[in-house]
């Protein structure tokens, strides 16, 4: 069996990502667009991927509602930093955790550094994900392949398996999948299958845990602007025209999509689980 190392390296890929958001034109818009009401006040929430689009966003209007925030990144530092800045100033505490979920020891420590330092943990907001496209299946390495997995499915498992004993009755999980989980990818096969495996993660877990009060949901964002896409996500030549081929003809905002996510995690959705949310411009509805 490989162990750790053999299978999540390298951990910055040679097409650029995770990617910067401090270096992405035009910035996504994360900024909450209204004023917060409590439903989220003193609340505990780690956020994988937290450090730029949708995480970022996430995490601003989780701040705005009252919650305080881990905020879980793989190496973009500054962008982490912005966050945690955004999260402090809306007047609540953050911690900034660099490392890969891939790594199980790693989600462990970091949901440990997290009761350290909040004391309790009420929302797991899996958000971080990978994908690298190919047009032909045969071009896609097994490490690629494996690579895929090991964050956008196993990190899900992980890190779930790790914040369990901290989960009390009315906790939530937020898991992200995607419409190419509905709709298919010919250019994303490894990402859309992963995509597929968490939202049939999401309905297990959630009849899983529904005896215990805790609630288990996901949100399926259509074409959002993050750095996911430019910084190698999708090849060069399409980022130009992202999103346009949506039904509202254009790509989401992060901020857009953060409030599913809100949703999902506050006592609004006391009776949802084991659902997806779809925050996609009409994606999911198209042909």
């Amino acid at each position: 069996m490989a162990d750790d190392t053999d299978v999540l390296v390298p951990q910055i890929h040679e097409d650029q990502l995770p990617g910067s958001e401090a270096k992405l034109e035009p910035k996504p818009e994360w900024q909450p667009r209204y004023k917060g009401s409590g439903r989220l006040q003193d609340k505990v929430a780690i956020i994988t991927g937290a450090d730029s689009g949708i995480g970022r966003a996430v995490a601003a209007l989780f701040a705005r509602e009252g919650a305080d925030v881990a905020i879980l990144y793989l190496c973009e530092h500054e962008d982490a930093e912005k966050t945690r800045e955004i999260v402090e100033g809306e007047g609540r505490r953050a911690i900034t955790i660099a490392g890969d979920i891939g790594s199980k020891e790693f989600c462990e420590q970091a949901v440990q550094q997290t009761i350290d330092a909040f004391g309790r943990l009420d929302i797991l907001v899996n958000n971080a994900g990978e994908q690298h496209p190919d047009k032909d299946v045969r071009d896609i390495t097994e490490e690629q392949l494996r690579r895929t997995f090991q964050t956008n499915i196993f990190g899900m498992f992980f890190m779930t398996q790790a914040a369990r004993p901290h989960l009390k009755k009315g906790a939530a999980i937020i898991n992200c999948t995607s419409v190419t989980m509905y709709k298919g990818s010919p250019d994303l096969l490894d990402y859309s299958s992963t995509k597929g495996a968490i939202t049939a993660f999401t309905r297990s877990l959630a009849k899983n845990l529904v005896k215990d009060g805790i609630r288990v949901n996901a949100v399926a964002p259509g074409p959002i602007w993050t750095p996911l896409n430019p910084f190698g996500g999708q090849p060069p030549e399409d980022v130009k025209d992202f999103g346009k081929d949506s039904p509202m003809g254009r790509p989401g905002q992060p901020n857009e999509v953060a409030p599913s996510f809100l949703f999902l995690a506050c006592d609004d959705a006391s009776y949802m689980t084991g659902q997806v949310l779809h925050p996609d411009g009409g994606e999911s509805t198209s042909s």
